[in-house]
């Protein structure tokens, strides 16, 4: 007797964010179903998707089915496998390991982005610009207030040691050096920090070492359209240096299931940080550490990509001034500092704390002269 031919089937999901993946084969292609409760960021994912398709390179969306408590979109699946299919996985190369692949890839990445950086560069009022991951956060009612309106970290093990309130009476010592940190005066910057006008390209927005595939297309477009230059450069730059070898698998170590030599590097990318208070003002002193890789694709990125942008859109010290913001959001509004154990938080303080220097230098900041 003949087997019944199997039209579709469908693999177990996995899960990056409230949204779920499944796997789907048919006879002829295979595909990926993403399961999204919000109508709202589907329908955004949808025109994102429409308009990056023009510029960039990305998986072919099939169909769009809304039901009553969410919408799928299936989309071309790409190639993947365990340790396979993101740059992600290219950034996990040992350090002993060939990076002539990753190499290559950065070079097509930025080449892909200074082409269409170039094309469609120009200066936007701010509600023409997608506001989720900084606009949005930053205002009244947003991620800000959602982590930080009723409570206040502690800086110190000790339940009476220095709380952030406490950094613009006694600043901190950051490596040595003494900086200035109001944190209420740094909240209400960012409420209108991103309410000006400023250069804005197209782009998918959040371009991190899982929104990347291998071979390079783009992929998750919920934040797709015109996006903030200097967003685009401080996302990229801040999770390859800090969330995404560190913070984010070992806050959120289920999105890293499939991609397990991410948690082989992660001590490689943990900086070492200590403190201490003296005359009741906080110490921090920390120690970036990073992979071979992620300091080639940090140093290909600036060099290829964000010195010739910068150098024709954001010259001289502006690059820096546009960058603080957007870096300063990247910093505290991705986590809540509350849900960190103590060493992270006192490093993205520190952190905070150059960010928000008036002598600010992006360069000094990602460490980008050790890695040239």
């Amino acid at each position: 007797m003949t087997k019944p031919r199997v039209l579709l089937r469908i693999g177990r999901p996995s899960r990056y964010t409230r949204n779920r993946l499944y796997p789907v084969d048919t006879p002829r292609r295979q595909l990926i179903a993403k399961s999204m409760p919000d109508h709202g960021e589907a329908r955004a994912e949808v025109r994102g998707h429409l308009l990056l398709r023009r510029w960039y390179p990305v998986p072919a969306l099939h169909h769009r089915i809304r039901l009553p408590s969410r919408t799928v979109l299936v989309y071309q699946r790409l190639e993947a496998g365990t340790d396979r299919g993101l740059l992600l996985d290219l950034l996990n190369t040992p350090d002993d390991g060939d990076h002539s692949a990753l190499d290559t890839y950065l070079r097509q990445l930025t080449s892909t982005y200074l082409r269409v950086f170039s094309e469609t560069a120009q200066m936007s009022p701010p509600e023409a610009v997608i506001g989720k991951l900084y606009r949005d956060r930053a205002k009244p009612g947003g991620r800000l207030d959602h982590y930080y309106a009723d409570q206040e970290s502690v800086l110190t093990d000790a339940e009476d040691g220095p709380r952030l309130s406490d950094l613009a009476r006694t600043g901190v010592y950051v490596n040595g050096r003494h900086y200035k940190l109001d944190w209420a005066a740094t909240i209400a910057w960012l409420r209108d920090a991103f309410d000006v006008p400023g250069w804005s390209v197209i782009s998918q927005g959040d371009p991190t070492d899982v929104n990347l595939a291998v071979p390079l297309a783009w992929m998750d477009y919920d934040t797709a359209g015109r996006n903030a230059l200097a967003g685009e450069i401080a996302n990229f730059s801040f999770y390859t240096a800090v969330l995404g070898g560190w913070l984010v698998p070992a806050l959120n170590p289920e999105a890293f299931t499939r991609h397990p030599a991410t948690f082989a590097r992660l001590p490689a990318n943990t900086p070492h940080v200590s403190s201490h208070t003296h005359a009741d003002t906080l110490h921090i002193r920390f120690t970036d550490r990073l992979t071979r890789a992620r300091r080639l694709a940090l140093s290909r990125y600036w060099e290829l990509l964000v010195r010739p942008i910068a150098a024709r859109y954001l010259p001289g010290e502006s690059l820096g001034e546009a960058l603080r913001p957007y870096l300063a959001m990247r910093i505290i509004g991705v986590f809540n500092l509350a849900h960190m154990s103590l060493e992270q938080r006192l490093y993205l303080i520190a952190k905070l704390a150059l960010c928000m220097d008036s002598n600010f230098s992006p360069t000094r900041f990602f460490g980008l002269t050790e890695y040239a």
